[in-house]
């Protein structure tokens, strides 16, 4: 059921005095885009007739097909709470349409929504809740960032240790002011580092509600005079940021992931959804960790993944299984991070469980021990194999997962490998401070 009419929108933008209405997309990297009208042409934007030129985009289209339609979801209408009280600013998130009333296949919003189409084909609701991590860092006297913080706080630490306290506390109101149910957040492992969580929810809502939570994230960081990243390793020695992505299936309003009479509390769709994941894990890391520097993070001692696997008892496998059952019933993956765009990683994990309840994709036997301490001999005998080591093994693996492409569509999916390539080109001609310290003095 719709939340607002046209009719709403006018109405709520009159009486709370909006002069600016912002008009978002996100683009195939996941950065937020937007362009601003005046309330005086908030009628025109309503009747889907904003256009933008598409070429200037990174990955759209060419320059002979660049007009571009904002066509918005009214449901996604928020006033931000941060700009001012007269001549408040609103904004509405966007649907990118040809000037043929087409779907943009390149939209990544689109292509999540292809995606819960098939899944609503075979009768499933998919549900996601993101656990999303950051780090908060000084400026510095020119307001730009660095990687300097003066705190030492660590897991669950509080103030004053934690003193980034008092900038989570304020996201967190600003988030609730959003319609957010901020269900908890604290000081992560590393110095610096933070979390907020919120509700899980139906997948294009988490996918928007992610995107407004960085906005939100920085924008407020910054007026603490901080500066809020979401890169997935800023520092060496310490903790990367993920966004562990947990994961549900309903059909007629009921969690399918739940069986009570299975030993580990799990039903067959949910053994089949897990085996797919597993099945094109490779193929969607691309997508779920989409910078050169997300491999940074994905290395052993650090919590995050590395091995194929998974369990119901340990944390230590790439897909867990947290103790709630019944309705709470999930499937954990902690592989993705925050860099990822959430409309793209979404898609594809959903694709993926998907094809394996299709295909019946039995998953290998749940890990019980720490995969950390197990030796090279355990690790093959258990036939666990590690997710890619870097963007350009991730891309390979991600040009052969017929899947994957097809989640994405050939055109965009080669778009994006191409994009990506360069990225790992660019960053491998790089002569870094590392190379600098070990080779300059010596030869």
């Amino acid at each position: 059921m719709a939340k607002y009419t046209k009719t709403d929108i006018f109405r709520i933008a009159e009486e709370e005095d909006v002069e600016f209405i912002r008009l978002q997309f996100t683009d195939m990297f996941g950065i937020f885009k937007n362009v601003a009208v005046t309330f005086s042409q908030l009628e025109k934007a309503l009747d889907n007739r904003c256009m933008f030129d598409g070429s200037s985009i990174d990955g759209f289209v060419r320059i002979e097909e660049s007009d571009m339609y904002l066509h918005p979801d009214l449901d996604t209408f928020q006033i931000f709470p941060w700009r001012p009280q007269q001549g408040k600013v609103a904004r509405l998130i966007c649907d990118i349409y040809r000037p043929n009333k087409e779907p943009f296949e390149g939209d990544p919003r689109y292509i999540l929504k292809k995606a819960l189409s098939q899944a609503e084909e075979m009768g499933y609701a998919f549900h996601v809740g993101p656990e999303c991590e950051f780090f908060l860092f000084h400026t510095d006297d020119n307001g730009m960032p660095t990687t300097l913080t003066h705190e030492k706080a660590g897991y669950f630490d509080m103030g004053p240790v934690d003193l980034g306290e008092n900038a989570r506390r304020d996201m967190v109101l600003t988030l609730e002011e959003m319609d957010f149910e901020i269900e908890a957040s604290h000081h992560e492992v590393a110095p610096a580092q933070h979390e907020i969580d919120f509700r899980y929810g139906p997948a294009l809502q988490i996918a928007d509600n992610i995107m407004t939570f960085k906005l939100a994230v920085k924008t407020i960081a910054k007026r603490h005079g901080l500066h809020a990243t979401f890169m997935p390793k800023p520092k060496y020695g310490v903790n990367g940021s993920g966004m562990h992505v947990n994961m549900s299936l309903s059909k007629n309003g009921r969690n399918v992931f739940t069986d009570e009479t299975d030993s580990q509390g799990l039903s067959q769709e949910a053994y089949w959804f897990i085996g797919g994941i597993l099945k094109h894990i490779k193929g969607m890391t691309a997508i779920t960790n989409p910078l050169v520097n997300s491999y940074k993070r994905l290395v052993p001692g650090y919590e995050a993944p590395v091995y194929i696997a998974w369990s119901a008892t340990n944390r230590s496998p790439l897909i867990r299984i947290p103790a709630a059952r019944g309705e709470g019933t999930r499937i954990e993956l902690r592989s993705p991070d925050s860099a990822a765009n959430p409309y793209l990683a979404l898609a594809v994990c959903l694709a993926a469980g998907l094809d394996g309840i299709q295909n019946h994709i039995q998953p290998p036997a749940g890990i019980t021990q720490n995969i950390f301490e197990m030796t090279k001999a355990d690790k093959q005998a258990a036939e666990i194999q590690a997710l890619p080591s870097n963007l350009q093994e991730a891309l390979q693996e991600m040009e052969k997962d017929r899947l994957v492409m097809q989640v994405l569509g050939e055109k965009t999916a080669k778009s994006y490998i191409q994009a990506k390539k360069t990225e790992w080109q660019q960053y491998t001609n790089q002569v870094s401070a590392w190379e600098l310290e070990q080779y300059l003095y010596k030869f």
